[in-house]
């Protein structure tokens, strides 16, 4: 089984960004827990700040590399924190509703108790499921559902 994390725009300051909201530690040292709680998965992880390096991500990861026509991708799953993307890109959004492989939405703070402009997703609609306000904790619940 192999699961990839995307990760979005100001997500590589984790434990340093916020961490009334985040939390202090680092997603690369979340990321080490991760593999060792999951030793059974093919886990890896992506970030970047820029929303045409994630769109280029998902589609590279989300068809099979034999054809684009394939029923499913390079990867059993796909969990997706698109940062502040998640409210303003049309284009991400239609990167997700193109590819084959399924997505889970992750936001670690929850952002329905957060600012208005928040509260709307635009790939929310394109994925599997979505799992806000857990703290880093999402990305574990998102990665057992692909078991």
């Amino acid at each position: 089984m192999k699961v990839i994390i995307i990760n979005g725009p100001n997500l590589n300051l984790l434990g340093k960004r916020e961490p009334e909201i985040y939390g202090t530690k680092s997603f690369e040292e979340y990321f080490s827990e991760l593999q060792k709680k999951f030793p059974q998965i093919d886990l890896e992880h992506f970030q970047s700040n820029v929303e045409g390096e994630l769109i280029n991500k998902l589609h590279e990861v989300g068809f099979s590399p034999a054809s684009a026509e394939a029923s499913a991708g390079r990867y059993d799953g796909i969990i997706l924190n698109a940062g502040g993307y998640t409210h303003t890109s049309v284009a991400l959004a239609d990167a997700v509703a193109s590819i084959k492989t399924k997505v889970i939405e992750v936001h670690i703070s929850n952002i329905f108790a957060r600012e208005e402009y928040r509260h709307v997703s635009l790939i929310s609609k394109h994925c599997i499921g979505i799992i806000s306000g857990l703290g880093l904790k999402g990305y574990e619940y998102a990665i057992s559902n692909f078991i």
